[in-house]
């Protein structure tokens, strides 16, 4: 399959809709959404896998399988080796209506992004062998806190959500303003995730004690 579309000097809102265009009618995996993207596009792809976490959605396993890929685009960036997917991960059937309608909402925020990102902006902060370790490493902090088992809990996915896209568009524009938004908001996900457990162990403690 080699259906990738022509993204040279398009704006990434309309690649992303070229891509969500052509996403198959009833299910699909995400070895199909690569085919799509090309796999020299793994910014792209994480930007595309990003978006489903802006609005409330509720597909089964969809943070662990995209939050996988995701880490694994960000370790492969790092030893500059091609993206590998496991066999399980990349064959995994997605109902394509539902993910195409919270994609389709979630695509408000990348002309948002567009507007208040401008290349080559604090651009020490998106170029370089250090940053780029820095930054792929934020990549995969975010993909980790994308797989944390908090789906449950309202903004869970959308806070590492929005850090991933920040990163990725930060990286793709080379905005080092984004960029920093980015791990900025990895940090906000941390501290959300600690809250959370810090607040339910108290709330356990306190059941027990009485």
């Amino acid at each position: 399959m080699n259906n990738t579309p022509n993204f040279d000097e398009l704006p990434l809102g309309d690649q992303i809709k070229q891509v969500i265009a052509q996403l198959p009618a009833s299910t699909v995996s995400l070895g199909e959404i690569l085919d799509l993207v090309g796999r020299d596009g793994m910014l792209l792809l994480v930007a595309f896998l990003t978006l489903v976490f802006m609005v409330p959605v509720s597909i089964p396993g969809v943070s662990t399988i995209f939050g996988a890929a995701i880490l694994l685009i960000g370790i492969s960036r790092i030893f500059g080796r091609t993206l590998w997917l496991p066999k399980r991960f990349k064959e995994r059937a997605l109902p394509a209506d539902k993910l195409r309608n919270a994609l389709e909402k979630g695509l408000v925020w990348i002309p948002r992004l567009e507007k208040i990102s401008k290349p080559h902006r604090m651009a020490w902060l998106s170029t370089g062998r250090g940053m780029n370790i820095i930054n792929d490493g934020g990549l995969i902090l975010g993909a980790v806190l994308l797989m944390a088992p908090f789906g449950f809990i309202p903004f869970s996915n959308t806070v590492p959500g929005i850090a991933l896209l920040f990163l990725a568009v930060g990286l793709i524009q080379r905005d080092g303003a984004a960029v920093l938004l980015g791990h900025l908001a990895n940090v906000a996900s941390i501290v959300y995730f600690g809250v959370l457990i810090g607040g339910g162990g108290m709330m356990i403690q306190n059941m027990l004690q009485n």
